[in-house]
């Protein structure tokens, strides 16, 4: 197992220092004439970045001091997303790059190289065709170093617009995140609701992701959006915080704004476990959320039951069914919080109407959206599993870069129906 980590660890490293390189390579030396300081700025760019991406991750998992993680985790998780974009368009730019090449070719004057008997060098006679045509180019913009040969000219262009285009789309994602999520709604019927419940609405929010990055400000936005939509109830449905009570209690304390008429309701997501799942467990209790430890609570119209995360196994806090729902009454309606959807088959053996999930981020980072759906039963959205239906929110932070590219943070009201209205 030692030997598998260790040789998966080294792939990685080799993959990501390939990626550098290669962008080193299109951005820094294809785009300059000669070595000179343009080139060594860029090589110190392509390793220190990755140095401090790495330092941001180490830093947050390993518990340095806030201040370290506020330091490192900006510049290395977007040179992180920065990369992704950046590949990518330098991908596309390699498709591209032939065919400026050979426009420029074509729209150059037809010439035709001698030999100079003094020089040795080629010069231009008109008339030139093909390969020639070509080499005599070549010749000639070796004559002249002032003028960029056709090679560089390209280069700088496709260079510039895949740089541009990544800058773009990180800008871009960054703002989205930073905004704060955006308000989703959806309808779902549920057989066994009462009339008495048609229309009950659930505020679901997931992976807020507290951190070095997204603090207080951040919070407050999001308990706006929430209260803005005077939800029936509200679940908090894991991933809340990335890091200690002691530093993130100020960037949660807006929390305490929450309203909703039944109550806001608290369920653990893998995250918590990385940052002390009991201390948040009683932390968010005292700013007013109810958590739904492998426990369930009575509504009108409705049982709401909550499961602890499946990362909770280790410390011996892993969801349990059969204590949260084993002995209810199945001819009630049922809702179950659970941070991730690959509960889902738990859920229907044990008779959930509705399971209410976040986890995947909808991908967060396009194309992350295929491995993402790769790893999860549904992606995002609402799905049905035999009479169990399943809704994933796409989640209201982000994890690392706060960036999304194709997968747009939500609050998501849901909102049940009843058969019988």
């Amino acid at each position: 197992m030692v030997i598998l980590f260790v040789l998966a660890g080294l792939a990685a490293f080799a993959v990501l220092a390939g990626m550098q390189w290669y962008m080193w390579r299109r951005l820094v030396r294809d785009t300059t004439a000669r070595p000179g300081f343009v080139r060594r700025a860029g090589a110190v760019i392509f390793v220190v970045g990755p140095l401090l991406m790495f330092a941001g991750v180490a830093s947050e998992r390993a518990g340095a001091p806030f201040w370290l993680q506020k330091v490192l985790t900006w510049p290395g998780f977007m040179w992180m997303a920065l990369s992704i974009y950046l590949v990518l368009a330098l991908l596309v730019g390699e498709l591209v790059r032939p065919l400026f090449l050979r426009l420029l070719l074509r729209r150059r004057p037809k010439l035709t190289p001698t030999e100079d008997p003094g020089s040795g060098e080629g010069r231009y006679v008109e008339g030139a065709e093909g390969a020639e045509g070509v080499e005599a180019a070549g010749a000639s913009e070796r004559t002249d170093p002032a003028t960029p040969s056709r090679r560089l000219f390209v280069s700088r262009i496709v260079g510039g617009t895949a740089a541009a285009v990544a800058v773009g789309t990180v800008g871009y994602g960054t703002y989205g995140v930073l905004r704060g999520p955006r308000v989703k709604r959806v309808t779902v019927p549920l057989a066994k609701l009462p009339r008495g419940a048609h229309g009950f609405r659930i505020a679901v929010v997931s992976d807020i992701h507290l951190g070095p990055i997204l603090g207080r400000g951040f919070t407050q936005r999001v308990v706006d959006t929430i209260n803005g939509t005077q939800p029936d109830l509200i679940a908090v449905v894991g991933d809340l915080v990335d890091g200690s009570v002691e530093d993130l209690g100020p960037a949660a304390a807006p929390l305490a704004q929450l309203r909703a008429r039944h109550g806001t309701y608290f369920v653990t997501g893998n995250h918590e476990y990385f940052s002390g799942a009991a201390q948040w467990v009683d932390h968010v209790r005292e700013l007013g959320l109810r958590p739904l430890e492998n426990a369930r609570t009575e509504l009108p119209g409705f049982d709401l039951a909550g499961v602890d995360d499946v990362a909770g196994e280790s410390e011996g806090h892993g969801p349990d069914f059969a204590k949260a729902l084993g002995d209810r009454d199945r001819s009630r309606a049922s809702v179950l919080l659970a941070h991730q959807p690959v509960v889902i088959h738990d859920a229907v053996k044990h008779g959930v109407d509705l399971q209410l999930s976040g986890h995947t981020h909808g991908g967060q980072l396009w194309p992350g959206n295929l491995i993402a759906d790769l790893a999860n039963p549904t992606l995002a959205g609402l799905e049905r599993y035999g009479d169990t239906q399943l809704y994933v929110t796409r989640g209201a932070g982000a994890w690392g870069p706060p960036v999304r590219v194709g997968a747009p943070s939500d609050v998501t009201v849901v909102e049940l129906a009843s058969r019988q209205a």
